[in-house]
């Protein structure tokens, strides 16, 4: 089933840097403009506040892969190996003075392509993911529309399941993951979304 909410008007992104994904790998990740954010590539610059915000335990334990405690040197360390991956756009989302407020990726793992996010907690509750999330996804269909991208939410995860409904995401099933900060499984709820049933939400 689809997940159904109200649809917001559509403001169209503006875009820089893309290039056609007609390759296995992606090209360097986009800056992309939205009416209140700029998502860029990540800097090695950008590890403090990361840390800043991965540390906080509320954001962590809706991630799959993020330990606790978590360090600069954990930012670091994933800022110089995601460089130059060339399997994910992992954008940087920021509001006016480059401040770095959350990330959302659009990543190739073994059974396909990953639409992955988080945000700082000072950031919650403005409508900030959707219009990141909105953007990307946009700027990825673009240019390879017969794509599907998968994603999933933690069942206790409501903010993140609205983010979701918002864009047109499917509900497929439900599995049980293993997530590092919280030390055990929790309840996922598995969705998918293709072109036809994207709905941007800005």
């Amino acid at each position: 089933m689809t997940l159904d909410l109200d649809r917001p008007a559509r403001l169209k992104p503006e875009i820089s840097g893309a290039r056609s994904l007609t390759s296995g790998a992606l090209p360097p990740c986009p800056v992309i403009r939205t009416p209140r954010l700029i998502l860029r590539p990540h800097a090695l610059s950008d590890a403090a506040a990361i840390t800043a915000s991965l540390c906080d335990f509320g954001v962590a334990r809706m991630l799959m892969r993020v330990p606790q405690p978590y360090h600069l040197d954990d930012a670091r360390e994933w800022l110089e190996t995601q460089a130059n991956a060339g399997t994910a756009w992992n954008a940087a989302i920021t509001e006016k003075g480059d401040v770095h407020i959350g990330m959302v990726s659009i990543e190739r793992l073994a059974n396909g392509w990953h639409l992955g996010y988080w945000l700082n907690r000072q950031a919650w509750g403005r409508g900030i993911m959707s219009e990141a999330a909105t953007a990307l996804i946009e700027t990825f269909f673009r240019q390879r529309p017969d794509c599907v991208l998968l994603s999933g939410v933690f069942a206790d995860n409501t903010a993140s399941l609205k983010v979701q409904a918002k864009l047109g995401f499917a509900i497929t099933g439900i599995s049980d993951v293993y997530v590092p900060a919280r030390g055990g499984a929790v309840n996922r709820i598995e969705t998918r979304l293709t072109r036809d049933g994207f709905v941007p939400a800005i």
